[in-house]
């Protein structure tokens, strides 16, 4: 699978069904020099993020996940920590001192509610990006700004929206409707028009 760094938001903000299935997906990536005979970053889902430990179906803890989060009306937020402004070899890993911004952002409430003006929906992922965050360049926020090719920006996002679906199908039978709701959005690319 073709290396898909770069393309997810810097921060997002989640529904509680795109939570639990970012949950129930566990994306995350094996980094050169961390791993054994891993020489370039490899894509790796890992249900609930440490799929061999759980004694339950997945969608058990994704259900409990989402009950929980609304029960408590806790705001759920994805960070990218890893890859921004190309794929790996051409882009670079996210600034510290960003994600740091972005965490502070959160924690202190600068982020605000989500609304049309402070926000906007990610063309392929359907999360809500905010256009502004203290202490990072809007550039930065915006994934598509970093790429210096809008064409390969754009394959990049539909391979990685295409490798969540595709691990997903496993889990589709099994989930309930608000799980399955939080599947990155099959038409937006062309709904939002690249407004990316």
């Amino acid at each position: 699978m073709a290396d898909t760094f770069g393309v997810l938001p810097s921060i997002s903000k989640l529904t509680s069904s795109q939570a639990a299935y970012q949950f129930i997906s566990g994306y995350t990536r094996k980094i050169a020099g961390t791993e054994t005979e891993v020489l370039e970053p490899q894509t790796l889902f890992s249900a609930c993020f440490g799929a061999p430990f759980m004694p339950l179906y997945p969608a058990k803890y994704a259900e409990v996940l989402r009950k929980k989060m609304i029960n408590a009306s806790v705001s759920v937020w994805l960070i990218n920590t890893g890859w921004t402004g190309g794929p790996y070899g051409v882009g670079t890993r996210m600034k510290l001192k960003y994600t740091r911004a972005m965490i502070n952002a959160i924690l202190n409430g600068d982020l605000g509610l989500y609304n049309y003006d402070d926000y906007h929906i990610h063309s392929v992922f359907g999360v809500a990006q905010p256009k502004s965050c203290p202490g990072v360049p809007t550039t930065v926020l915006n994934p598509r700004a970093t790429w210096n090719d809008d064409e390969d920006t754009t394959e990049f996002k539909l391979t990685m929206r295409n490798a969540f679906r595709e691990n997903f199908k496993k889990f589709e039978m099994r989930c309930n409707e608000e799980i399955r709701g939080g599947d990155p959005q099959r038409y937006a690319f062309e709904l939002y028009n690249k407004t990316e």
